[in-house]
């Protein structure tokens, strides 16, 4: 049975949510699952804007920057936006060694990121 990471996606003013509501997300099966069920997510709904919430997030392998960056590529073909919110400073470091943090744009909140996303 696939395993799928303890996500909550949701749509918000035209922005999809994505929330990470594990502390470690380091299963390698559950984020190429998570991957799939996030483009579906995407497909259906249309998004203007994506928010990647890591509120509750303390570690995460390096798949979960695929997962961003593959997720990300397929909102670019449809002019949409992924942006980071709520991601503790130990994590931004490794977006900011690995230039990702040139891609993304962070923010302090999820509903801070929604309105800056739903404004552009």
């Amino acid at each position: 049975m696939d395993k799928r990471l303890d996500i909550e996606m949701m749509g918000e003013g035209g922005v999809a949510v994505v929330t990470f509501k594990e502390a470690s997300i380091v299963d390698e099966e559950g984020i190429a699952v998570t991957s799939v069920e996030i483009k579906g997510f995407i497909k259906e709904n249309n998004p203007s804007g994506l928010v990647f919430d890591f509120g509750e997030v303390k570690f995460f392998s390096s798949r979960l920057l695929g997962l961003l960056l593959d997720v990300r590529s397929n909102l670019e073909a449809g002019n949409c936006e992924a942006v980071i919110s709520g991601i503790n400073p130990q994590l931004y470091r490794i977006f900011k060694i690995t230039n990702l943090d040139k891609i993304f744009k962070f923010f302090p909140d999820k509903d801070t990121a929604i309105k800056t996303i739903s404004s552009d």
